[in-house]
């Protein structure tokens, strides 16, 4: 279990409503992260959306740039900014990018480093050692029991019906048990596109909500037009779990992208192995779109600032009787 538990309720104090806006490849860039601090919530910045460590250092100046004329203007503060990185693999080279990415983070102080995939332990001393706080993506109890042995300050459960890479358990299974061995920061993902299910999550137990496709509709996403068209079109039941294009890891997809770039949603795994050049031409979050369940309770595409109030109006709406 962690330790650090009591530093966890200060970092998060003053937020508009109880969420991390998710980091998405190529969907989550420094317009999006800011408008989501803007609005009281976390804004997280991807380091794999950008080509490099220097790019990304460029990206927190953007956005510290325009969170410090934000609060000059208006005289307001606004939500922390977070990292996103990966955790240690067997990448080869000089410097393994996670390295240079983690020094980015040691440079400006990053309040809080979001790990995902590979093992969070040997950056865990790494983080605390300026004061932050880790938080590391888990899909599973195994993946759960081994990043809270690390020491991490928080786990973010990507439960069954998530956007992207997520797992299959129900929040309702996964979340309890996870309580029963860690009392740090609890972050619940997977399907949570409004305030009452964000409400629904803390009477669960979690702390904060993780909300990626939500925010993928938002008019500051760096997603093209068609793909948040898509998510306004669509419904839960078009999204497709499949591991076809992810290397063996199942992932969640738009149904309507996976059919417009090709494929059968019948049959997909055997049309895909007999036709390997046109697999290998479509690139997964470039071409073929992900999203999670969630679709099928967005119908716009607000602003940041406008869908942070929307929820927080919902979520405070949720505290009252039960019907």
């Amino acid at each position: 279990m962690t330790s650090r538990t009591p530093e966890k309720t200060t970092l998060f104090a003053d937020l508009a409503v109880p969420i991390i806006a998710a980091p998405m490849f190529l969907v989550t860039g420094p317009e999006l992260v800011a408008a989501a601090a803007e609005a009281r919530v976390v804004g997280v910045a991807a380091s794999s959306s950008t080509r490099s460590s220097e790019e990304y250092d460029e990206w927190f100046d953007q956005i510290g740039q325009r969170l410090s004329a934000f609060s000059r203007h208006t005289g307001k503060a606004t939500g922390p900014v977070a990292a996103n990185i990966g955790a240690p693999s067997r990448e080869r080279g000089d410097t393994p990018r996670h390295i240079r990415d983690l020094e980015v983070c040691r440079k400006r102080q990053i309040p809080l480093v979001i790990t995902v995939k590979g093992d969070p332990t040997e950056l865990v001393s790494e983080v605390h050692g300026w004061g932050g706080q880790i938080f590391h993506d888990v899909t599973t109890l195994r993946h759960a029991e081994k990043a809270a042995a690390a020491g991490v300050d928080g786990l973010i459960l990507i439960c069954g019906g998530g956007g992207g890479h997520a797992g299959t358990l129900n929040p309702f299974a996964f979340l309890p048990q996870v309580r029963k061995f860690f009392s740090g920061t609890i972050v619940l993902g997977g399907a949570i596109s409004d305030g009452r299910s964000i409400r629904a999550a803390q009477a669960l137990g979690a702390d904060l909500c993780y909300m990626g496709t939500r925010f993928i509709a938002t008019q500051e996403s760096m997603a093209p037009a068609g793909y948040k068209s898509m998510i306004v079109e669509s419904q839960s039941h078009e999204i497709i779990y499949t591991p076809v294009f992810t290397r063996g890891v199942n992932c969640n997809f738009l149904g309507r992208s996976i059919a417009d770039n090709g494929f059968p949603l019948d049959g997909l795994t055997d049309f895909s192995r007999a036709n390997p050049a046109r697999l290998a031409e479509r690139k997964p979050w470039r071409d073929l779109w992900s999203a999670g369940q969630g679709v099928g309770l967005i119908d716009d595409i607000p602003s940041t600032s406008e869908l942070v109030a929307r929820l927080a109006r919902e979520y405070n709406e949720a505290a009252g009787p039960l019907p």
